[in-house]
This record gives C-alpha cells, sequence and structure tokens, in this order.
C-alpha cells in the first residue's frame, strides 16, 4: 500500500506542512486495522521536504476509538500481537522525528485519546469528550494509554477514569495535561496550522532531538538524563543551524534554516 492508495486517510500537503485527516465519518473516525496500517505506512516513509504533521478527524470527530464492529475474536497471543503492533504504529508517530499538531473536537475515546498522546502538540474544541471506557466493555487499554495517558494523569487519575468511565471535556482536559490548548468551536484546525507553521520555522535537528530525547530523558535517572542532555545539546550547539541562529540573532532578522 502507498500513500496514494490510502483510503481511510486523507492527505494534503502544504509546503513543509502535511495534513492527515483521519475520513471513517459514519464510524467517528474509529480505528480499523485499514487506519492503523495506513497511519504506519505515512509515518514511515513521510513525504520529502514534510516537517511538520497536522493530524485530525472529520464531521465531528477526532477518532472514537477502536471499531468494535470489526472486532476480530482473538486468542491470548493473537490479542498479545495486535496491541504490540497497535504499539509499535504509536511509537512511530511520537518518534517519526516529525512533530505532530491534533487538532481534536468531538469523540477523543479510548485509541483515539491513546493516538492523541502519541502526538506532541494537542488543540481541543469544546466538542471534545476525553474518556477510557474498557471498563464498560470488560476488556483493557491495548494501544498505549497505560504509559501515554498514565504519564499525563497519574495511575491514581487514570484508576479513576478507567473504573467509571469518566468523560472529560477540554477545559479539564486542559488543566489535566490532556490537551495543551483549548479553543473556541471550529478553531482547533486554525491554531494547528499556525503552530504548525511556526513549529516548521524551527531547525529540523533541534526539532527531532526535542522529540526523541525528552521523553526518552524521563525515563532515566537524575544523573543518565543530564548526561543526555550534554549529548544532545553538544549535537544542536554545534551544527550549522545553530550557527545560523546566531547569526540570525545578531542581525536581528528570522534565521533561515536548512
Amino acid at each position: 500500500m502507498s500513500q496514494s492508495t490510502m483510503q481511510t486517510l486523507k492527505l494534503e500537503i502544504d509546503g513543509p506542512v502535511a495534513t492527515l485527516t483521519m475520513n471513517r465519518p459514519d464510524k467517528r473516525n474509529a480505528m480499523n486495522d485499514q487506519l492503523l496500517s495506513e497511519l504506519d505506512v505515512f509515518f514511515t516513509k513521510p513525504p520529502e521536504n514534510v516537517k511538520v504533521v497536522i493530524l485530525s478527524g472529520t464531521e465531528g470527530h477526532f477518532c472514537s476509538g477502536l471499531d468494535l464492529s470489526e472486532h476480530v475474536a482473538r486468542d491470548a497471543e493473537g490479542t498479545l500481537r495486535h496491541s504490540r503492533g497497535w504499539h509499535a504504529v504509536m511509537d512511530k508517530i511520537q518518534f517519526s522525528g516529525l512533530p505532530v499538531v491534533s487538532a481534536m473536537f468531538g469523540a477523543v475515546i479510548g485509541g483515539g485519546l491513546e493516538l492523541a498522546t502519541a502526538t506532541h502538540v494537542r488543540i481541543a474544541e469544546p466538542s471534545v469528550i476525553f474518556q477510557l471506557p474498557e471498563g464498560r466493555r470488560g476488556i483493557y487499554v491495548g494501544g498505549g494509554a497505560s504509559v501515554r495517558v498514565g504519564r499525563i494523569l497519574g495511575a491514581d487519575r487514570m484508576i479513576e477514569m478507567m473504573l467509571t468511565g469518566r468523560k472529560y471535556n477540554a477545559d479539564e482536559g486542559l488543566r489535566l495535561g490532556l490537551c495543551h490548548y483549548a479553543v473556541g468551536p471550529g478553531q482547533a484546525m486554525d491554531m494547528a496550522r499556525d503552530l504548525a507553521g511556526k513549529i516548521a520555522s524551527n531547525a529540523g535537528l533541534s526539532n527531532y532531538i526535542m522529540i526523541h530525547a525528552l521523553a526518552r530523558i524521563e525515563d532515566m535517572s537524575k544523573a543518565d538524563g543530564l548526561f543526555t542532555e550534554s549529548l544532545c545539546a553538544a549535537l544542536t550547539q554545534t551544527s550549522p543551524d545553530a550557527q545560523e541562529g546566531l547569526k540570525a540573532f545578531l542581525q536581528k532578522r528570522s534565521p533561515e534554516f536548512r
């Protein structure tokens, strides 16, 4: 499968910004194997010259989670392998090296929240519903929420959220860290484009290092994290982009990174 044959994702490219729109409106953009595979294809080999990705949904919803209507009965091993496949794609989104901005509205539920928390900048409109309803289905999260959502909320709050099926709105999500911005109706995409443009103007190496280093430093001891920080500083501060950034600052102009 190539990007030109994608069925559940729409791709638009405007200069250095690629916009990916999940396009299963009759399913509230629920995640199935086809959509997961198309995300995998895109982030495995993004188009050349793309520096930032905007991820969004269509017709009022971001992503309502796993498409239960296409649920396939699996044994324990099959379920394990399927979950690990989700993890691989979510890791690819988080660590492809491209900053990903989520423009969210409507359902950000279950697997949709797992997908959102694999992205780096999250914008929520008032219609957003953040929820992990797996407890009501007699199942457990399998797409990475234990780690990504758990690290945002903390285990205590995530346990309560899953036990009760609690829903959080955009303002609550902003307070808790599930989103970074809460905006008015219809404003998420405009802000996403604005922020994507700013991010695209950064040095590519700096963006790459920030995406890869910080999430890993979080897993390290203090001493290991500080040493890793020094390595990252050495890489970025001796790069041609750093030389251009300093020159631009001294000349009081915007930098022109590679």
